[in-house]
């Protein structure tokens, strides 16, 4: 145990500056993205662009070109959060049917086997199956959470969570921590906008 604190503080004390701005916008970012506040699109917008030099920096193409991707959606959202919110004061949480629920997990999933087979085998990754699931399921939790779909949350959860186990498994302790960290925002997600769900439920129902 003692070991694994050894690591995560080892962690943070190497950390470059641009290593710590990444981190600190990432968790404000989803902190403000939990209150729906709109100012998590500004940050957000800051923390994937840091994100993407850092992986440019790191010779991985593959992961600074998704953060590109991620920065489209942030943009596109911080419009559609602000332009089809009607007359209403934010744009309401809503949830997926059940069958647009089942194709958004085929879709991903589909996406992870020809990430897996295809970009992973190009760029020789030591855990292509797991890069594209995280890489394929993040990409879905993106464009949920711009569309202030709920959904967005739990695919968060289970997606950090792998990320967790593998980091762990591959005894990286301050990087699993990090991401325990997100998976603890993800929980608190999911709760604060199912909570934010039912009162407007039954509001409507009274």
């Amino acid at each position: 145990m003692n070991e694994i604190f050894r690591n995560i503080s080892q962690g943070f004390a190497t950390a470059s500056p641009l290593d710590q701005l990444n981190l600190g916008l990432g968790i404000f970012g989803v902190w403000l993205m939990i209150k729906r506040s709109l100012w998590a699109f500004p940050i957000g917008l800051a923390a994937v662009t840091v994100q993407a030099v850092l992986f440019w920096q790191s010779h991985f193409p593959a992961d600074a070109a998704l953060q590109v991707f991620y920065f489209w959606m942030l943009a596109w959202g911080w419009r559609h959060w602000v332009r089809d919110r009607g007359a209403a004061p934010e744009l309401p949480v809503t949830t997926l049917r059940g069958r647009t629920r089942l194709v958004t997990v085929a879709l991903a999933g589909v996406a992870t086997v020809a990430w897996a087979l295809t970009i992973g085998k190009w760029m020789g990754a030591t855990q292509p199956w797991r890069d594209a699931f995280i890489a394929a399921f993040s990409v879905a939790a993106q464009v949920l959470q711009v569309r202030k779909n709920l959904e967005n949350w739990p695919l968060w959860v289970v997606v950090n969570f792998v990320a967790v186990i593998s980091y762990w498994s591959a005894e990286l302790a301050y990087t699993a921590f990090l991401y325990g960290v997100y998976l603890v925002l993800g929980v608190m997600g999911w709760r604060e906008w199912s909570q934010t769900l039912a009162r407007r439920s039954a509001g409507a129902q009274a």
